[in-house]
């Protein structure tokens, strides 16, 4: 019989090879030898058909010690084999079966095979077993998809398990849960008292994507114990249970009426704590429950006064009225002297803060900042010039007033203006207030601003509304947002922001900790905000979590710094977050106050980012010439000052900034200068190099650390400098910078083209300060924060931009996609780009983004 050289399969055990062919007959042979498995011939119809399989296998898992079988089915087919791990399976170990299929007559053949732990341990870690069946037919071969065979397991602790907390009635709860590491992934559900929490049938629950269970709205049957429940295939486990206590505080109902006048010439009123009454741990109501009153000398039942009395009653009384009247018209005739201001306005900074009047057209549509007189000294804060040459304007609508601080650094909500019959208020001519000089020094004089720099370089203020604004210190990298409705409606806060100098604020620094950001004050602290505003400001940590604890500080009304959040131990229901990036720091509070970040090393791997920079003096004309090498935290605060001092000095920049990483390695910071041209340049330091203690650098509060190199040329004609400075760590790291310059000729100008190009406005109020239009913003947030089945919702727009990891920060606020659009708003205030965020939202499918491709003047 003649043999047919199809195709054949090769088994290796051992040393010892097999082959199989296939005879024309159909029949198989092994080594000379019949397989127990005998195939028919394919009717002639069906010889040139490739086979096709009907069943593949699929993934599957290993319980505890329980094998696996893996199927495969095809058709037509002479022959079907496993190979796992590219090693064909011996044929003794296939189960195969034979069939003809009904429909078309073809032969149908199955396989399986079982699969045990023992043989997947055997490669566990170097890769993942899987297993495929290959089908012959007369005419050729085909492969069915790997199926992966894998061990089930799941650990039994939790990476991390709920923790028991109170809270008050209607606030939000967050419950963490990350369950044990699985194989599959352990699916996750939660239970209030062993009872399964379902968020369909109770939508106060909601579960984020990465199992916390968030409460949205405590109520008092939301007290119990919760659990976290991991379940995959091989076990279920149970977290430790987690005591939530919902509190109710106490509140008075209103007072009663005042009892008739007893014969002790006194009334009495009460109250009672049952407006609610507490509960659940809740707390008393503060103040008293019992009032009294001295009665008027008509209710007491006594004998009244005699005439004479009555007299001497009167004429004190007309005494008081004359001396009242008096001091009125005195102080109405000082203010109006003082201030030149009309009696029908109290600040005229109003025109300047939300409100648009009918008749004054803005070069820009939007709240208006701040803005000072032509002449002021600090014209820069200026936004949009107010028109004044109007005598009356009418506006429509409610104003509330910012009285002037005086004892007391306190916001008032009284009227600011007399309402006219038809309900509009009537704005008469006046002048701007005073320049910044008088606004800080008004602060400063206060108990809590003692503290303040009086400089106006590095502060920046500005009157905002609901609509909120933007603060920012130019070239520092600090900037303060106020997102639309932070500042409650109805309300107007005079609000700044400003850097504190380290070596005044002397921060408790101990063991391996330092400071890596600039100390920031935004205030005045104690204002009401209905939602977070964010802090920008820049760090100098390498931004490996791993090797730091990271942690937020705040100054205390008493002067003394807190820790109010560490970074990667968040809790969304507290009023800090913060955001770390590369090089910047993004702090959302709902406190204004005094803020600095201090970073704790946790192994000697942690490191600083240190910017150098090279002076020299702009013009020499002595023998000698000095190079200052500053050695600096990089921040863009302590740049802008060492700019801003040499340029005080009559120095420039001899080379570019350069980044050098400082570890905590308890060693020093080493300088050196080689390779000058001996012949017309020496060195008068005496020693091979200049070192920088190590704490004066990791401490971070000495801001300007320098070293300076004094070099001598042989003569005035000497110009050409060419040398090498040398920075390094001792047992660590370094640079190498090779100088050529001449020290005459080089007239760059101190702000190089990559400093100091910041030059955005200080302060901007309403619309003007946000790339996002109001309305649209509005429209998007509709959208947006109901959650969608397809996922096209928030959480979408949070993965597109990137900012996926803060996910259950944004799930805890009411609207979680005003809080994206707010960060994206920080992000990117000055490279901005509309039509990137209106692809992204196309991406979504939202058409709201289409508004986007507006132009300006259809806003």
């Amino acid at each position: 019989m003649p043999l047919h050289l199809g195709p054949f399969v090769r088994w290796r055990s051992g040393l010892v090879l097999t082959w199989i062919c296939l005879f024309s007959s159909g029949s198989t042979v092994i080594g000379g030898e019949h397989a127990a498995t005998v195939t028919h011939p394919l009717p002639a119809a069906f010889s040139d058909l490739l086979p096709h399989f009907l069943l593949e296998p699929d993934d599957v898992y290993i319980v505890k010690n329980k094998p696996v079988t893996l199927t495969c089915r095809s058709t037509p087919a002479t022959q079907i084999y496993f190979k796992c791990n590219s090693e064909w399976v011996h044929q003794d170990q296939h189960l195969i079966e034979h069939d003809v299929d009904p429909a078309t007559g073809l032969p149908v053949m199955q396989v399986k095979i079982d699969i045990s732990r023992q043989q997947v341990e055997k490669i566990f870690g170097l890769e993942d077993y899987w297993c495929q069946c290959v089908a012959w037919s007369t005419t050729g071969t085909q492969k069915s998809q790997k199926a992966y065979v894998r061990i089930a397991y799941l650990r039994k602790n939790f990476e991390e398990e709920p923790l028991g907390k109170e809270v008050a009635l209607d606030q939000e709860v967050l419950l963490r849960c990350h369950p044990p590491e699985g194989v599959p992934p352990a699916e996750v559900e939660w239970q209030r008292n062993e009872e399964l929490i379902d968020p369909k049938t109770d939508p106060n629950f909601f579960i984020t994507v990465d199992h916390n269970l968030i409460i949205k709205q405590a109520r008092l049957a939301d007290t119990g114990n919760y659990t976290c429940v991991a379940k995959n295939i091989v076990a279920r486990r149970k977290s430790s249970s987690a005591t939530v206590i919902v509190y109710v505080d106490g509140g008075w109902s209103e007072w009663s009426k005042w009892t008739p006048c007893g014969a002790d010439c006194i009334m009495w009123r009460s109250r009672e704590c049952t407006q609610p009454t507490p509960s659940t741990s809740g707390k008393d109501c503060q103040g008293l429950d019992l009032q009294s009153l001295n009665c008027t000398s008509e209710q007491c039942p006594q004998t009244a006064s005699g005439a004479e009395d009555v007299a001497l009653y009167v004429g004190i009384v007309a005494v008081a009225l004359c001396l009242t009247l008096l001091l009125i018209v005195l102080v109405l005739v000082y203010r109006r002297k003082k201030e030149g201001l009309d009696a029908d306005v109290a600040d005229s900074s109003i025109l300047t803060t939300g409100f648009q009047p009918m008749g004054i057209k803005p070069t820009k549509p939007g709240v208006w900042a701040p803005r000072r007189a032509a002449h002021s000294k600090n014209s820069h804060l200026l936004t949009i010039q107010p028109d004044l040459t109007t005598t009356t304007t009418s506006y429509q609508g409610t104003l509330r007033s910012r009285h002037e601080i005086t004892g007391k650094f306190s916001l008032s909500n009284g009227p600011l203006l007399e309402p006219l019959p038809n309900g509009s208020h009537t704005l008469h001519n006046g002048k701007l207030p005073s320049d910044p000089n008088d606004f800080m020094n008004r602060l400063s004089s206060q108990t809590y601003f003692k503290t303040l720099p009086r400089d106006n370089v590095n502060t920046s203020y500005g009157t905002f509304n609901f609509l909120g604004g933007r603060l920012t210190l130019p070239n520092t990298g600090i900037s303060l947002l106020i997102p639309p409705e932070a500042i409650p409606r109805g309300k107007i806060y005079e609000i700044y922001l400003t850097i504190q100098k380290k070596e005044d604020m002397r921060l408790p620094l101990a063991g391996c900790q330092t400071l890596l950001s600039p100390v920031v004050s935004c205030g005045p602290p104690g204002v009401v905000l209905t939602r977070p505003v964010i802090l920008t400001m820049d760090h100098c940590s390498d931004a490996c979590l791993e090797n730091w604890a990271i942690r937020l500080k705040k100054q205390s009304y008493e002067g003394t710094w807190e820790d109010v959040l560490q970074l990667g131990e968040e809790v969304v229901s507290d009023p800090y977050y913060c955001q770390l990036e590369a090089e910047t720091c993004r702090v959302f509070t709902e406190q204004l106050g005094r803020f600095a970040l201090v970073g704790e090393s946790l192994s000697m791997a942690a490191a600083k980012r240190l910017k150098l920079l090279l002076f020299g003096p702009a013009y020499c004309s002595t023998l000698e010439y000095n190079i200052r090498i500053y050695c600096m935290d990089d921040t863009q605060d302590l740049l802008k000052e060492v700019m801003q001092m040499e340029r005080q000095m009559g120095g420039r920049l001899i080379d570019e900034p350069h980044v050098l990483l400082f570890k905590d390695s308890y060693h020093n910071l080493r300088l050196s200068i080689h390779d000058m041209p001996q012949a017309h340049w020496r060195s008068k330091l005496l020693t091979s190099y200049q070192e920088i203690p190590f704490y004066h650098i990791w401490s971070g509060s000495q801001q300007t650390l320098h070293c300076t190199f004094t070099l001598e040329r042989q003569s005035l004609s000497t110009c050409d400098l060419t040398c090498t400075l040398c920075v390094w760590q001792v047992e660590g790291e370094g640079q190498s910078f090779t100088l050529d310059f001449n020290i005459s000729k080089d007239i760059r100008p101190l702000d190089s083209d990559f400093l100091l190009m910041d030059n955005c406005t200080p302060a901007l109020a309403g619309p003007s300060a946000f790339q996002i239009p109001y309305l649209i913003r509005q429209k998007i947030c509709s959208s947006l924060d109901t959650p969608c089945p397809n996922g096209a919702d928030w959480r979408l727009l949070a993965q597109r931009l990137k900012l996926d990891r803060h996910m259950s920060f944004f799930a805890s606020k009411a609207s979680p996609t005003s809080v994206i659009l707010d960060l994206w708003e920080t992000q990117h205030f000055h490279s901005g780009n509309l039509n990137q965020l209106a692809a992204v939202m196309a991406e979504i499918g939202k058409q709201e983004a289409m508004i986007f491709l507006v132009s300006d003047g259809e806003c």
